[in-house]
């Protein structure tokens, strides 16, 4: 079983995760930068989340 610090460690902040899949590690805040100040949208029933610091982005 993957260890979930390994998923953290090396994030890709031109991909878009699942929350599903990589929840936040602390509620509230960016896994990256551990910023708490997102930008949203929805679009096609989908709920985007963006970090405004460091743009990580997790469909909700």
């Amino acid at each position: 079983m993957e260890n979930n610090e390994d998923k953290y460690a090396n994030l890709d902040l031109n991909k878009i995760y699942e929350y599903a899949d990589l929840p936040d590690k602390v509620s509230g805040r960016c896994d990256h930068c551990n910023s708490s100040y997102f930008k949203s949208s929805v679009k096609g029933g989908v709920f985007l989340r963006e970090c405004r610091e460091c743009g990580m982005k997790k469909s909700i």
